[in-house]
């Protein structure tokens, strides 16, 4: 096991990577598709969104605890709530309540008439947990699904959560062991369908096995989604495609999920949460590292 400063900086990466993935998907709502075809960056500064807000709750919480704990990432997305940051509906009213220690258990399952949500936000902020467990991934699963539970309560949603970390887990130990450790995107994506609870979003991650790596974008997203739904089952697929084929080119990764349009923030913010653990910091360019809105010092304090 690697030491609490490693593993930390390992998620700090994957923060990292989710946070340009986020501000740069976003910026591109209401660009042009000639744009998007031309791979023309838009201008800074680009916000990001409440992917990486949440996500820096996920990191504060990894570097007090060393591990999810539940009411301690309550209390942090209670307290860090910024309300323009583009959180889905129902987490205005959930939210808020989390800063005055409502319980997030019957939060949680209260919503959409008792049975949890299954939204994608699950899986949006979970690149940290990954490349803080790389090492036991049967940690990293028990963690991402912590890490859901607090305003997820569905199972597909905890499903989502665990495909998405698993790829970081994978993708970071790739980067230690070096491209043997998991040597084409088929194998990656195997790898995150072998620890993915069955279910809808397993099953959806099955068809990302027979869409080939150079498939038209229209295909991919006809087969596999690209966010629109806001849900796991329609987000994590897609997500874990893209990167799975672009392992050691994070701003190839991200022109390719944003080619898909959907949920442009959420999709990038998680294609390059797991990207940037395949590779080191340096991987990241400069000037999207640049264009990014500052990250605040409180996660790393």
């Amino acid at each position: 096991q690697a030491p609490p400063e490693e593993k930390l900086a390992r998620a700090s990466l994957a923060l990292e990577g989710l946070s340009v993935g986020d501000g740069f998907g976003e910026s591109y709502f209401g660009a042009s598709d000639e744009a998007v075809a031309q791979r023309s960056l838009t201008p800074g500064p680009w916000p990001w969104t409440d992917d990486t807000l949440m996500a820096m709750s996920v990191f504060e919480v990894l570097r007090e605890h060393g591990e999810i704990e539940w009411g301690a990432l309550a209390k942090s997305f209670g307290v860090r709530y910024e309300p323009y940051r583009g959180y889905g509906p129902a987490m205005h009213d959930v939210l808020p309540s989390f800063a005055f220690g409502v319980d997030w258990r019957a939060a949680s399952q209260s919503l959409f008439y008792g049975q949890g949500s299954f939204g994608n936000g699950s899986a949006m902020r979970v690149a940290p947990v990954g490349a803080y467990f790389a090492e036991d991934l049967e940690q990293c699963v028990r963690h991402a699904v912590r890490s859901a539970e607090v305003t997820h309560a569905h199972p597909e949603a905890h499903a989502g959560a665990v495909a998405t970390a698993l790829a970081a887990a994978l993708a970071t130990r790739r980067r230690l062991l070096g491209p043997a450790a998991q040597p084409d995107g088929r194998a990656f994506l195997e790898a995150v369908l072998t620890y993915t609870p069955r279910g809808e979003v397993h099953e959806a991650l099955g068809k990302a096995l027979d869409v080939a790596p150079d498939a038209p974008i229209d295909e991919v997203v006809a087969t596999l989604g690209n966010g629109s739904a806001i849900t796991c089952q329609d987000t994590v697929p897609f997500v874990c495609y893209c990167a799975a084929y672009h392992l050691d080119d994070y701003p190839g990764a991200l022109w390719r999920t944003v080619s898909g349009y959907g949920d442009m923030d959420t999709t990038c913010a998680m294609v390059g949460g797991i990207v940037a653990c395949s590779i080191s910091r340096t991987g990241i360019p400069e000037e999207w590292l640049e264009r990014r809105e500052p990250l605040p010092r409180w996660p790393f304090e």
